[in-house]
């Protein structure tokens, strides 16, 4: 996390077109918005590359996390500005790229209450941020159109400042929350209590402590907390199946 940023609430907003996105990052990079406060998904991203051709690759779908700059290449220039991106699989929507904080939060959440849940989808997520039941089901219907979610976490005395710039970068179905999205641990995790609530709900004591020690190790050695973040689950789901709440909690046989 940006050391020194303080974030209190997020601004989020749909964009029609790919070109409007890589417009508004640009933008809310140049006022000091730090990358891993900005947050981006959608289905439809512009490629020479086939996006179908990783969707159907389980590992990528349910790996999670990748770096920004793989992406970057693949899906146009703005991702590669970003932090934490991955191609996720999310009911009632489908694959969709995510980038930012918000993958790491989507990645929680798919590993416990979303994938479980038929009646879970987007919609529970954001609504998990603040955002009102109708706005969450608008952004995620048009998600499934082939729209594009932003979202940037912004201190609250600018947020006129970023209703104007994102309305003259066309965006619509804007929506500020008193929320911001929960990140992973800002550093080292020395204890539970550092994980994110995203984290750490779904997974048990020993599986905490086994999530904690990977993310250090990673983090040590890339100094990046989205990529540790992933590596944490990774280990997680090496040694461990989910109970029936959804938990992390029942070691595997011969791990």
């Amino acid at each position: 996390m940006s050391e020194g940023y303080q974030a209190e609430r997020t601004i989020s907003a749909v964009f029609k077109e790919q070109k409007q996105i890589d417009d508004v990052i640009h933008r809310l990079l140049d006022r000091n918005i730090p990358k891993d406060h900005i947050s981006v998904m959608g289905r439809n991203f512009q490629s020479e590359t086939r996006i179908s051709g990783f969707i159907t690759k389980r590992d990528v779908i349910l790996g999670g996390l990748r770096t920004g700059a793989v992406f970057g290449s693949l899906f146009g220039s703005f991702l590669s500005l970003l932090t934490g991106v991955g191609v996720l699989f999310i009911p009632f929507v489908g694959p969709i790229v995510a980038a930012g904080p918000i993958a790491a939060v989507l990645l929680g959440a798919a590993s416990g209450a979303i994938a479980g849940s038929a009646g879970a989808g987007l919609v529970s997520v954001l609504m998990a941020l603040g955002m009102p039941e109708e706005k969450a089901a608008i952004y995620q219907t048009r998600l499934q159109a082939g729209e594009f979610l932003l979202m940037a976490e912004i201190p609250s005395d600018r947020t006129g400042e970023f209703q104007l710039l994102l309305e003259s970068a066309g965006a619509e179905e804007i929506h500020t929350s008193d929320k911001t999205l929960a990140h992973p641990c800002p550093g080292p995790c020395n204890s539970p209590e550092d994980l994110s609530p995203e984290v750490r709900t779904h997974l048990s004591e020993d599986a905490q402590q086994v999530f904690i020690k990977r993310y250090n190790a990673v983090l040590n050695e890339t100094s990046d907390e989205f990529t540790s973040e992933q590596a944490g689950w990774d280990a997680v789901h090496q040694q461990f199946d989910e109970d029936e709440n959804g938990i992390f909690s029942k070691e595997k046989v011969g791990v």
